[in-house]
This record gives structure tokens, sequence and C-alpha cells, in this order.
């Protein structure tokens, strides 16, 4: 099964697509889409969706997984954040994919072991786990975190939980 991780953000949304056989994890692929912060924000979020939609018509995941969302002590931000999320999640809803939310201490946790990781431990771990993988940046490398988590949390069974 292919699952496809997602760090959604209105300046760089990170991907990660993984391939998970029984305990096995294997990079497929990874990338970022940048927008230009310049740009109105309907054409950047319509950017989001196409570019995620894309990513999705490519791989052909199972399902999908994402962060979830955080309040920022800006709110104006956190409304950025959930717009950007909106699109995102809108491309893998018009896909048919089912979408795991995982928090992000549940995320460094199922990844490194720990809740309380560095985003340098994160990725250190993703280079153990992913060997080969050339990770185009640091939102993709949170990406395939993501889709790491998800298949630690969940496997490639669908809907049934195997940790906690």
């Amino acid at each position: 099964m292919l699952i496809l991780g997602l760090d959604p953000s209105l300046s760089c949304t990170g991907w990660g697509v993984i391939r998970v056989e029984g305990s096995r994890l294997a990079h497929v692929a990874n990338g970022e889409v940048k927008t230009d912060a310049g740009a109105p924000i309907a054409q950047r979020l319509a950017q989001l969706h196409q570019e995620i939609a894309a990513v999705i018509a490519a791989y052909v995941p199972g399902r999908a997984a994402a962060e979830e969302v955080f309040a920022n002590k800006n709110p104006q931000s956190t409304l950025k954040l959930a717009q950007a999320r909106g699109a995102v999640l809108a491309a893998c809803g018009t896909a048919g994919l089912e979408v795991r939310e995982h928090a992000a201490r549940a995320v460094k946790k199922a990844v490194v072991g720990t809740g309380a990781a560095e985003k340098a431990q994160v990725q250190a771990m993703l280079k153990i786990l992913l060997p080969g993988a050339a990770i185009a940046g640091a939102d993709a490398a949170d990406a395939l975190a993501v889709a790491i988590a998800d298949a630690h949390l969940f496997g490639n069974v669908q809907g049934e939980r195997r940790f906690e």
C-alpha cells in the first residue's frame, strides 16, 4: 500500500509517498509545493490543490495522512494554515482518499521514539528508515515522517489501529 504524507502550509506544503509492505517501509517519492507570497490567496490555494491533486494522480496512494492543525500565537498564521490544509485535504477528498490526522508529538514518537524529538532527530531517523532517499527539504521530510507515523500506527490495514 502507498501512503501519502502531507505537511500543509500556505508557503510550502511538503508531501511524501511511502510504500508499506507488512512492517517494511520504502521511499517512493517526495517534494514540496512552494507558493508565491505575493500572489493572491485564492491563487495560492488553487496551486496547492492542483499540485497535490497531480501528486495523487501520479502515485495513486491508498490513503493519506496529515499533521493535526495546531494553533499559532498569531491568529492570522493559524487561519492561513487552516486554509492551506483545506485546499490540500480537498484534493485528497476529491480523489476519494481517506485522510488520517496525527498530532505532531505522535508523529515524532512514532518516528524517533519520543514526542519531544527535535526536527534534526526526525530527519536523522528518516535517513535510517528510508535509506538512499533524496529528501526535497524540511517540509518534505515532515511529510514523510507523517506517512511513516501513519504506517506505524495503522500498518497497511484499513481502519485498524496497531499501536497507540
